[in-house]
Order: C-alpha cells, then sequence, then structure tokens
C-alpha cells in the first residue's frame, strides 16, 4: 500500500497506533483481539465468532494469496475489522478471484496496515481484549475516547448471524444419520465435514425450541460456535437443558459453553482470548495430544464442574483451562476448539466420528 498514513487506531486506554487505510473506510468501535495463525485469514475473516471485533494478524504478510469464492465460512461477513502489518494487494494465486481489500470493501470492514502489529498484539496480551476506535487519521484523541465511551455493547450477536429459517443439507454419500445444527453463528465447514461423513443436517436457528427440534425427529443434535458471551443466549441455553437425555449432543466453541451452563457450570472472560491454529490441548481420555484451532473469548469454570454432571474430558496445556466436557448419562459431549479445522490444523477430525459412535451406542440402548 502507497501514501501517507491516513488511519488511525484508538484504543480505551488512550494508546494510538497510525497506519494506512485498506477495505472499508467506515469508522468503527471494535473489540480488538489478536490471532496468531500464519495462514487462514480469508476463514478469519469470514468467521461470525468474530462479530463486531477487529482482529489483529500477528503473522505480517497478510493478503498476498487473495480471496476465492470457496474458502468463506459464513456468506456474509460481520467481523468490523481487520488489523495487519504487511498488505498486499497484488495476490498471486491461481484460485485468487478478490483481493482481501476489495472484498472488505464489499461488507463493510474497515483495515489497517502499517502499523507495528508486534506491539499492538503484546499491548492486547498485558491489557487483554479492549474496545477501540478504527477512524480517519483527523480524529483527536479526546473525541475518540468519547466515542468508545459512548459506545452501547451489543448482546444480540448470536441472533444477528444465525439463519432466519430452516434448511437443509444432504450426506454426500449413503446416510447414516440426521442431525439437527442450532445454528448461532455456524462455519460453514461444520456442515461440509458432517454431510461427508454420512449425515443429513437440518441447520434451525439458535432460537429454536426443545419441542420443535424433536419434531424433526434427529438422531442427534449439534450445537454450533458463534460469536458473544454465552450467558447472552439464554433461551438455547434452556432449549439444551430440555434436551438432557432426550437425544446425543454434541457442542463446540460457543456450543461447548452452552452445554457446561445448561448443566450448572459457569462461565468467565479471557484476559485476552484464545485465537490461533497452534493451541495444544490435552485429550484426558486417551492422553494424546491435539494441536487445535481456536477462536474464543470466554471458557468454562473448572470449580464450577465440580458438583454437575459433567466431566472434563480436555484441559488446554497453555494455561490448564476447560477444553472439553462430557456426560454419560445423557449422551452428551462438547469441545472449546474447532474440530472443522478450516484451516487446519487437522488433529481432531475424529470428535465427529465420535458423535457417530454415540448416537450408534444411543441406538443401541433404545432397542434394549
Amino acid at each position: 500500500m502507497s501514501g501517507q498514513k491516513n488511519r488511525k487506531l484508538i484504543l480505551a486506554d488512550g494508546t494510538v497506533f497510525t497506519g494506512k487505510g485498506f477495505g472499508s473506510t467506515k469508522e468503527k468501535v471494535v473489540e480488538v483481539v489478536f490471532n496468531t495463525s500464519m495462514v487462514g485469514y480469508q476463514e478469519i475473516l469470514s468467521d461470525p465468532s468474530y462479530t463486531d471485533q477487529a482482529v489483529i494478524m500477528t503473522y505480517p504478510l497478510i493478503g498476498n494469496y487473495g480471496i476465492n469464492d470457496d474458502d468463506f465460512e459464513t456468506i456474509t461477513p460481520t467481523i468490523s475489522g481487520l488489523i495487519v502489518r504487511d498488505y498486499n494487494d497484488e495476490p498471486s494465486n491461481f484460485r485468487s478471484a478478490y483481493t482481501l481489500s476489495q472484498t472488505m470493501e464489499k461488507y463493510g470492514v474497515a483495515g489497517i496496515c502499517d502499523l507495528d502489529t508486534r506491539k499492538l498484539a503484546r499491548h492486547i496480551r498485558d491489557v487483554g481484549s479492549c474496545l477501540a476506535l478504527i477512524t480517519d487519521i483527523n480524529c483527536s484523541l479526546e473525541e475518540g475516547l468519547k466515542k468508545i465511551e459512548e459506545y452501547d455493547v451489543p448482546h444480540d450477536a448470536v441472533s444477528r448471524v444465525s439463519v432466519k429459517e430452516a434448511f437443509e443439507i444432504s450426506a454426500n454419500k449413503d446416510k447414516l444419520y440426521h442431525i439437527v445444527a442450532l445454528d448461532c453463528g455456524m462455519k460453514q465447514n461444520i456442515t461440509r465435514m458432517m454431510a461427508a461423513k454420512g449425515l443429513d443436517v437440518t441447520v434451525v436457528p439458535w432460537n429454536t425450541s426443545a419441542e420443535d427440534i424433536l419434531a424433526l425427529k434427529p438422531d442427534g443434535v449439534f450445537i454450533s460456535n458463534g460469536p458473544g458471551d454465552p450467558t447472552d443466549v439464554g433461551t438455547t441455553i434452556e432449549t439444551i437443558k430440555a434436551l438432557h437425555g432426550k437425544c446425543p449432543i454434541f457442542g463446540i466453541c460457543l456450543g461447548h459453553q452452552i452445554i457446561s451452563l445448561s448443566y450448572g457450570a459457569k462461565t468467565y472472560k479471557l484476559k485476552f482470548g484464545h485465537r490461533g491454529g497452534n493451541h495444544p490441548v490435552k485429550n484426558l481420555l486417551t492422553d494424546k495430544i491435539e494441536i487445535t484451532s481456536q477462536n474464543h473469548s470466554y471458557a468454562v469454570d473448572v470449580e464450577s464442574v465440580k458438583g454437575t454432571d459433567l466431566e472434563i474430558t480436555h484441559i488446554n496445556l497453555l494455561d490448564n483451562t476447560v477444553e472439553g466436557v462430557r456426560c454419560l448419562k445423557d449422551f452428551v459431549f462438547s469441545v472449546q476448539y474447532h474440530p472443522e479445522s478450516a484451516p487446519g490444523p487437522q488433529d481432531s477430525d475424529y470428535l465427529f466420528d465420535d458423535f457417530i459412535n454415540l448416537i450408534g451406542q444411543w441406538k443401541a440402548k433404545e432397542v434394549q
């Protein structure tokens, strides 16, 4: 990108970074977070879990392989901003159909580059995720801080990104089972992988009732990833509580938090969250280590799991946070990370097979 610095990032604590704009020129109040992935900016840009956030990419060169039509994780990206060190506007990739900046402009995503992302990420690591303003270079610090202070943090992110009407996706091979997937901001690769495993999937809105879900006669229920504070979706928590013991249930990311809350556990906001493609997680059931893809601000409180019907099955080896739980008697399990891995790693693909096997065990129990 050529030209003078024309954009400014003002953090809520008064720290200011200047850089060059790309993508949308809209002024945005955002929550600033960072992602340590080396690849996958298209999947990050289109992940609904980043709704209302601006992501600092810690890998310096972004945009170099462009944007293609196949790797979007949602049809309409809802991320607010992207902050990068070096933006490349001349991608070299045979699959590339658009530049990153063109795509961001189309969907109203503000971009800022040519700033010290290493310094910024270290600052967020020290002070925690915070609100900030992406604005024009001429905006004063006082004016920017006032806009941040007056910003009303939304609590309806899941309802904004969820589908409004149910739809069906057919299995890519001989059908094994029928799954109802509660869409709380689901990445498209989740349903792609389920279809590849032989599952018919009915995707339903986040606030679909337990009665309406059971009326679809599912062999299993899936709860997706999604943005925001899990306590904001009390309706979904109550729905899952009503489904305990009625059918096998599998949840990931926000779905993991919803399942945990439905059993009486508690969640809390992490200082700067987990976002990247290299988080080591230990499976306590197998003693194996998985390298996982993660994107979340909230975690399940370890102590709160005690006294519930849940058992902790996975832990994060970086900070010992809860990465997975299960309830054996209800045929329910969940993980905090992303087994659909778009982009990778692909260590956790087995979890979809575990879901299929759990459904088989449930059906065998029904026959007895």
